[in-house]
């Protein structure tokens, strides 16, 4: 039994809401810095051998399979709820902006429960810290939220700010809800390296484990920090040589 479609509703629109990591904002004066390419930002996500064996990872668009899971980030379920949320998915959905460095992956276990996902953008600082303070405010200004993922699919969740890695101010949320008796329990997390965004989300049925949540989304940020070589909630881009440096 897979999760139910609200789950992968949620994913969804929390990836597609942080992805305006990337079209918000104006350029500024400076000289943009080097940013890491999406190949580079794809070698820094999550993986089967970084979660274990009762992982697999679910298809990408560019990786068909006779039974293809949606893309995390495509198809934003509408929101409400949540205005700032959903104005966030919105703007995304109707004016992308120029495009930007980018990879996300979904992570499904046994059963499909549960499902961790993560998205990284790219993008020039100063943007970056606009967006990011945007999506910053959108979780904290949250109480509930409905994902509308079809008539009878429909379900709120009760929206509690919680503390997921060992950066304090690092805004991460965790909902609850039901569907038809069902247990639906999700974390999702917000973190930024210097010039890179990331959004992680642990989705879980029947269960509300913090502790596997926590732990992954620890791992998540240690491999994005060894990966392209700079450190949670910074401001400071890596450096040019190693942005150049990173092996894709």
């Amino acid at each position: 039994m897979s999760l139910p479609r609200p789950l992968h509703a949620l994913t969804a629109a929390v990836l597609v809401a942080v992805a305006t990591l990337g079209p918000a904002g104006a350029a500024g004066a400076d000289p943009a810095p080097a940013l890491p390419s999406a190949d580079q930002l794809k070698s820094a996500l999550l993986g089967v051998d970084d979660l274990g064996p009762d992982y697999t990872e679910a298809p990408t668009p560019d990786s068909p399979s006779p039974s293809p899971s949606p893309s995390p980030s495509a198809d934003p379920t509408p929101v409400t709820g949540c205005d700032a949320l959903s104005a966030l998915i919105t703007m995304h959905a109707t004016a992308p902006g120029p495009a930007t460095p980018q990879a996300e992956t979904e992570l499904d276990g046994q059963d499909g429960s549960p499902m961790v996902t993560e998205s990284l953008t790219a993008e020039d600082p100063g943007r970056l810290t606009t967006d990011f303070n945007t999506a910053t405010d959108a979780f904290k200004t949250c109480h509930t939220i409905t994902f509308n993922a079809g008539t009878e699919d429909s379900v709120t969740f009760t929206v509690t700010p919680v503390t997921l890695g060992d950066h304090q101010d690092a805004p991460a949320v965790r909902l609850d809800g039901t569907l038809a008796g069902v247990q639906l329990n999700a974390f999702v997390g917000i973190e930024r390296f210097g010039t890179v965004g990331m959004v992680y989300g642990f989705f879980q049925r029947e269960s509300s484990d913090a502790q596997t949540a926590s732990m992954q989304y620890r791992t998540a940020v240690a491999k994005v920090e060894r990966t392209l070589g700079t450190t949670a909630g910074s401001t400071t881009p890596p450096t040019a040589s190693a942005v150049q440096g990173m092996s894709v």
